[in-house]
């Protein structure tokens, strides 16, 4: 075929010739990476690659979604880019027993009002990598990992190279995102671990860790060659709804093109989901791929809705999981760890034993209690059996959960073996280490002079989750932290760390060993990128006890700046407003309150904080998806019985639509929705002018009547 040459094609001709252009090579990478059957020569497929450039070089507006220069095949990525959710990628609520999903269901049911049978969808939990995939028009045009929820890696190039996963669909809605798991079959992983052993390389320890490996492959050519697979089980973006139930929904992806799980079924009601649950784990060791227990999910899809989600899980879903796998092995000693709140943990160190294909070595005793053999209520546990060095004990595991002690078997222990004596001093400090009442944990009461303490904190502060400074992880830390001449005691001596260098006469870290020009160089540039830091990732980073990234992410939302946050805290003290508040942020429970208002108001940790917060600047955190609501930032109280709705449930709705629902009025209060039955709330809010609603009014306002 003469084509026309590139500088003679009109627009409307350059565009039908992409069109053309992206559909040709996408069938030559499909044939090459994924059949292992090329089509075409080398030499015919780089010269639709260079015209494609050579179009784009003049029609640059006219690049599309799924450019082939942005494909396989060229240049290799130097990392991999951020991705924001639209939606949010939730983790699930787990169950390991019968009773859970009784209660489960019970649950939702009274949150709904609703009396008669609930239907559910059963399917398989695929033990693997989760993933969102972005249609738009029915052209892939992005993919990415869940990463924290929130943000995830772009792997697009990467996951175009999966077999099934299409790179174009016929009637989908116009925006389409589909969520699935990544997996790798048991019979792919045998021999790509074949493979891998036959070439000198690494093997991988279980298939999931093989698909996450390779997914996260910055050469897209390496992922590729491997075999990895996907199912599709969810969806995020929508421009227009699947279908009207869970069920159908998947029907639709499937029809789209998408695999689903053939073992996801319709069962109404705990009786059937228990039964279906039965039945695919009497088949797990045969399916040919890991699967880690059953997902239900509330089939209507308006009720899902309704049910809304928590900070970090779907109300309308939860994962049933199987039993751990367990093994027997010798108990070689007992190691105690501090932590960064000063909890000393016992951890258990093992002859390695094989547990679910993993090699365990250690596992975490969690408390004396346990390791004395009874409960936080001094109520036996093992049938009272304490565990002594030496003895034969019971590994299990599930999934990624830290390996745990379940059982001891005493036939076996040797004579003369010692009951184990918990420390009442801190192993790092010296310190006195104190058990408070109600606490199971024994915690070294040395502050900031434990150096255990002190470096765990700065390990966590380092984390993912929190500054994230590339270069700077666990290893760097316990080095700077001992460092004689450029030492960083605390989160603030991270950002002094360039001008202390500079500054030093001695040795220069580009000199010191680990080091050199650009690693320095890269080490303080990371370091100055985040400088600049949202709320939330500002308060999880300090380490606080109780306080995770979700709590993180709430306090953020709800008080949106440092200095509010700051402030509330100094001045907060049981009965107080200040205390009012933070105890009325869904989430906030009493112990996580009292724990922030102690750090804040104990004078050590304010200056190490202060020093911190001296060296940045602190983004604001907006409450989510408040646009378009007319509660967007208003703090709401329910009181009295509401007729339409359950309480739960109005507060979840308040919540979701970006209103702060508060357990008591104050002079911070915007609404009051009263009914029948409000009593001193209502009174409250008469003194205090705090204007005053009825449910139906409360219904219209939100755009539910």
């Amino acid at each position: 075929m003469v084509q026309k040459a590139v500088n003679l094609l009109t627009e409307a001709e350059a565009r039908e010739e992409l069109a053309r252009l992206a559909q040709a090579i996408s069938a030559a990478n499909t044939a090459y990476h994924t059949l292992d059957a090329p089509q075409i020569s080398d030499a015919d497929y780089d010269a639709l690659k260079l015209r494609n450039a050579a179009i784009e070089a003049r029609f640059p507006a006219l690049k599309r979604a799924d450019s082939p220069t942005d494909q396989v095949g060229g240049a290799v990525a130097e990392g991999f880019g951020k991705v924001a959710h639209r939606l949010r990628m939730l983790s699930l609520e787990n169950a390991f027993a019968a009773e859970d999903i009784t209660d489960f269901d019970d649950r939702l049911r009274k949150f709904l009002g609703h009396l008669g049978a609930l239907d559910y969808t059963a399917e398989p939990k695929i033990d693997g990598l989760s993933l969102s995939l972005r249609y738009e028009s029915g052209v892939l045009v992005q993919a990415a990992t869940r990463g924290d929820g929130e943000v995830g890696e772009n792997v697009t190039e990467n996951a175009r190279t999966i077999a099934d996963i299409p790179h174009r669909l016929t009637g989908a809605p116009t925006v389409l995102e589909v969520r699935g798991e990544v997996y790798m079959a048991h019979a792919d992983f045998a021999a790509l671990n074949a493979r891998q052993s036959a070439s000198g390389d690494k093997t991988f320890a279980n298939p999931r860790n093989a698909a996450a490996g390779s997914l996260r492959q910055l050469d897209a050519r390496i992922t590729a060659a491997r075999p990895l697979r996907f199912f599709a089980y969810s969806w995020g973006e929508l421009s227009a709804p699947l279908a009207a139930t869970q069920f159908e929904a998947i029907q639709r992806l499937k029809a789209l093109g998408f695999q689903t799980n053939p073992l996801t079924i319709l069962c109404s009601g705990p009786k059937e989901m228990l039964a279906h649950y039965l039945g695919i784990e009497a088949q797990r060791a045969t399916l040919g791929y890991d699967i880690d227990g059953v997902v239900y999910k509330v089939n209507d899809l308006a009720l899902q809705a309704r049910l809304g989600f928590r900070s970090s899980s779907p109300r309308w879903a939860i994962a049933h999981k199987f039993p751990a796998e367990l093994a027997w092995t010798e108990l070689l000693g007992i190691d105690i760890q501090v932590g960064r709140t000063g909890a000393l943990s016992p951890v258990a160190r093992l002859r390695p034993v094989t547990v679910g294909g993993v090699v365990v070595s250690n596992a975490t005793l969690h408390n004396e209690d346990y390791i004395a053999g009874r409960d936080s209520r001094g109520q036996p546990i093992r049938g009272g059996k304490d565990i002594r060095v030496g003895d034969w004990v019971q590994v299990y595991r599930a999934g990624d959960v830290i390996p745990k002690l379940a059982d001891v078997d005493l036939s076996r222990r040797k004579d003369g073996a010692q009951p184990y004596v918990f420390p009442d001093r801190c192993p790092e400090c010296g310190s006195p280490a104190h058990r408070e009442e109600g606490d199971s944990v024994r915690r070294c009461t040395g502050g900031l002079i434990c150096p255990a303490q002190a470096v765990e904190r700065l390990k966590h502060f380092v984390s993912r989750g929190a500054f994230d400074i590339e270069g700077l992880g666990a290893k760097q830390v316990e080095m700077f932290f001992n460092d004689p001449t450029l030492p960083v005691r605390t989160p603030a001596d991270i950002f002094t760390l360039a001008a202390r260098d500079a500054a030093n006469p001695l040795q220069k870290l580009k000199n010191r060993e680990g080091f050199g020009d650009i690693s320095a160089a890269k080490l303080f540039a990371a370091i100055e990128a985040r400088r600049t830091i949202p709320l939330d990732r500002l308060i999880f980073s300090l380490g606080l006890r109780h306080v995770g990234e979700v709590a993180a992410s709430l306090l953020a939302r709800h008080y949106s700046t440092w200095d509010a946050f700051e402030a509330a805290l100094a001045n907060a003290s049981p009965g107080s407003p200040d205390w009012a508040e933070l105890t009325s942020i869904n989430g906030v429970g009493e112990v996580m309150a009292q724990s922030l208002v102690d750090a804040f108001q104990n004078q050590g940790e304010r200056q190490a904080i202060d020093a911190l917060v001296a060296q940045l600047t602190v983004q604001p955190v907006q409450a989510r998806g408040t646009v378009d609501s007319p509660v967007a930032g208003l703090t709401v109280v329910f009181t009295g019985t509401l007729e339409k709705m359950t309480r739960a449930e109005a507060k979840a709705r308040a919540e979701a639509l970006g209103a702060k629902v508060a357990g008591s009025v104050s002079a911070r209060t915007d609404l009051l929705v009263a009914g029948p039955g409000a009593g001193s709330k209502a009174r409250d809010a008469e003194r205090l002018g705090v204007r005053m609603i009825d449910e139906d009014a409360w219904l219209r306002l939100i755009g539910t009547a």
